[in-house]
């Protein structure tokens, strides 16, 4: 009977499948992990992806950072798949530059992975070995100390390198390549770690007030490359507090922009309910709808203020 065969057929694949997810779900980090370098290995081979095959670790930067932020923001939202989603994504891109890295014969995945295991072992002396640190100031002290011996140890290897003879500095090893913000940011942290710091936040805010009261100056002499200076100054010392108050300055600004879209769409949202486009508003009648706006976000904010009320208040002020 046909039929009865290909049914039973059928029957003993989907059993086959079924046991075969159930094996995978049983996997070590370690045997998925070798799959997943086996499927970009198999993507970047002659009759594998031809997108795939075309990307080189230049083309890849921007992904890489793409995907470094959708990190952080799965990781705000409180979702847990997003979050074990987006750092897959992460990890492939480490997996995808180790590929091609592999292919021209330069340096393989498992040495990416064997490089950052014995960095953790050598800079965790007091997990892993004699020495010993009270509290996590003390860590990141020898911490410090430890990344410049190895630095140290590494330029004494290859005297013929570009950075032959200079002399060794503590902020060696922060990546120009960083956002401004992360770079001022990891710049000022490794100086405080050697008390290179303000006492309080008090005189941070007034360094602030100092690079404000010269930005205006810039302004006033209407000297651009002034401005331009002084700007980076300001920023500097905004950077530094928020380093000093414990936040990170990138993550911050990133929620701060967020809130500026969120607030402006819901501007434009306000608008359109009265029949008419953001953009052709006055001055007054977009400041009024910012407010309110604003104060949709707060706790306590009526729910009952509308937009008529709300457009009527900015005619009324005019």
């Amino acid at each position: 009977m046909p039929g009865r065969t290909k049914k039973k057929s059928k029957k003993a694949k989907n059993h086959e499948e079924k046991a075969r997810s159930g094996k995978l779900k049983h996997l070590t980090p370690g045997e998925w992990f070798e799959k997943l370098v086996a499927v970009q290995a198999r993507l970047r081979a002659s009759k594998g992806c031809p997108w795939d095959r075309e990307q080189t670790h230049q083309t890849l930067r921007t992904y890489l950072l793409e995907e470094a932020y959708e990190v952080l923001e799965a990781l705000d939202t409180g979702n847990d798949a997003k979050f074990a989603e987006e750092m897959g994504d992460l990890l492939l891109q480490i997996v995808f530059h180790s590929q091609i890295a592999s292919e021209e014969g330069r340096f393989t995945v498992a040495e990416v992975i064997r490089e950052i295991h014995d960095k953790m072992i050598r800079r965790h002396p007091h997990v892993f070995g004699a020495a010993s640190a009270k509290d996590s100031k003390e860590v990141l002290r020898n911490w410090e100390q430890i990344k410049a011996e190895e630095r140290r140890s590494s330029k004494a290897k290859n005297e013929s390198g570009d950075h032959a003879g200079e002399a060794q500095s503590l902020l060696d090893g922060v990546s120009r390549a960083l956002p401004a913000t992360l770079e001022g940011f990891q710049l000022t942290r490794k100086a405080s770690r050697i008390g290179f710091d303000w006492d309080n936040v008090g005189g941070v805010i007034d360094k602030m007030r100092e690079e404000t009261a010269e930005l205006e100056i810039a302004l006033n002499d209407r000297d651009q490359r002034k401005i331009e200076e002084e700007m980076g100054d300001f920023l500097f010392a905004a950077v530094n507090l928020a380093r000093f108050v414990h936040v990170d300055p990138e993550i911050a600004l990133k929620k701060a922009n967020a809130k500026f879209s969120r607030r402006f769409r819901a501007m434009e949202a306000r608008a359109r309910e009265s029949g008419r486009e953001f953009k052709d508003l006055p001055r007054e009648e977009m400041e009024a709808l910012w407010e309110a706006a604003k104060g949709a976000e707060e706790p306590d904010a009526d729910p009952a203020i509308g937009v008529p009320g709300e457009l009527a208040k900015a005619q009324a002020r005019k």
